[in-house]
């Protein structure tokens, strides 16, 4: 694929994720405020106000991955060649937490989760077509070569900051968003120990990722989508890859 047809396929796939995270979010929304199945639990939220049903919704680490894509996705299409330390760590945050996102719900979740209806919907989109979806764009397209360790370890911060929130929040309500994660039913430190399994599962996944942004090629060439910007070149990467030339000052 050349150079000129990759970047549209480029923006076109990442417009598309985007828009069909956006009508997941709508349909879920739309169901749980009707009080309907809520697609991460198969539960039927017509007990609860209104407001403890929309917060439960948007304290699923499912929901905030699909947003992190919807965000990602939407900003990519929107400026290919949008860059920056802040922008990278979104980015990998968005990839490694969707693809968290699948791997547990499918090993764990799917077979204790029953839909149907519009509920169904929104999991299909959530569990299993983003989760697919968004890996193999940036496997065809990249943007990379465009990964430190430094963002690797950045991107960490959200999934912490978001299990302290999940325990604080349940000790206080007594609802936690997935069994695994469930003090009051396992007790602290199981609960603790699941987490830690996962984010242990999240930190290999991000060794490989970046493993792969430093050697695999993307559709269109290296140079393709997008390049590099000056943002690019203090985290020593040059726009068609590689380390940073050396200045021959004091040689």
């Amino acid at each position: 694929m050349s150079t000129r047809t990759a970047r549209p396929a480029f923006r076109a796939c990442h417009a598309a994720i985007a828009l069909v995270v956006l009508f997941g979010l709508v349909v879920q929304v739309a169901v749980v405020v009707s009080g309907g199945q809520d697609a991460n639990s198969g539960d039927t939220t017509a007990a609860l106000g209104l407001g403890d049903r929309l917060v439960n919704l948007f304290s699923y680490f499912t929901i905030l991955s699909n947003v992190l894509v919807m965000t990602t996705s939407a900003l990519l299409a929107g400026r290919p060649e949008r860059d920056g330390t802040p922008f990278r760590v979104l980015h990998l945050d968005a990839l490694l937490s969707i693809v968290a996102t699948g791997v547990v719900f499918a090993a764990v979740l799917a077979p204790i989760v029953q839909v149907s209806g519009w509920a169904a919907v929104a999991d299909a989109v959530f569990h299993q077509l983003v989760p697919v979806a968004f890996p193999v764009v940036w496997l065809l397209f990249g943007p990379r070569p465009r990964l430190t360790w430094r963002v690797v370890a950045l991107a960490f911060a959200w999934p912490v900051v978001w299990m302290a929130y999940t325990f604080v929040r349940g000790a206080v309500t007594g609802w936690y968003p997935y069994p695994f994660l469930d003090a009051a039913e396992l007790g602290f430190w199981p609960a603790l120990a699941g987490a830690l399994v996962v984010l242990a599962g999240a930190a290999a996944l991000a060794v490989v990722v970046r493993l792969l942004d430093a050697r695999l090629p993307v559709l269109g060439g290296r140079s393709a989508l997008p390049r590099a910007t000056p943002a690019s070149t203090h985290e020593g990467i040059r726009p068609g890859g590689g380390a940073r030339p050396r200045s021959r000052r004091g040689r």
